[in-house]
């Protein structure tokens, strides 16, 4: 081992609104602001969110706006969790197959993420 992940860092033209929607979204303290940084974490997993004011967001599936990255966050019950989620800011992508484990959501911010059960 070379060394440890300590954190996921996502660019975003808000860092503060973005860390407020995932802190939400997962049940996670603001553990560190520091000026244009943001960090939630529960002392073992941390997401970062740092200022990027040239943000420009995928725009899922097309493919001259690739995704770059996306979360997966496992919910119990995705009919409960979507509706949270819907009312946080995240917003339902379009899906070019139906799936029965996950769906796909973008962030405030325009990151995807998937809701999955």
């Amino acid at each position: 081992m070379i060394g440890r992940l300590s954190s996921v860092v996502l660019d975003c033209p808000d860092p503060h609104a973005l860390a407020g929607f995932y802190s939400e979204l997962l049940g996670l303290p603001i553990t560190r602001v520091d000026g244009d940084w943001v960090d939630v974490s529960d002392g073992t997993t941390t997401l970062s969110f740092q200022e990027a004011p040239d943000h420009i967001p995928p725009r899922w599936p097309d493919p001259a706006y690739p995704q770059q990255f996306h979360l997966d966050i496992t919910v119990d019950d995705i009919d409960e969790a979507e509706p949270k989620a819907l009312a946080l800011g995240a917003r339902p992508l379009p899906m070019t197959e139906e799936k029965v484990s996950f769906r796909v959501y973008a962030d405030p911010a325009g990151h995807p993420f998937c809701l999955c059960w």
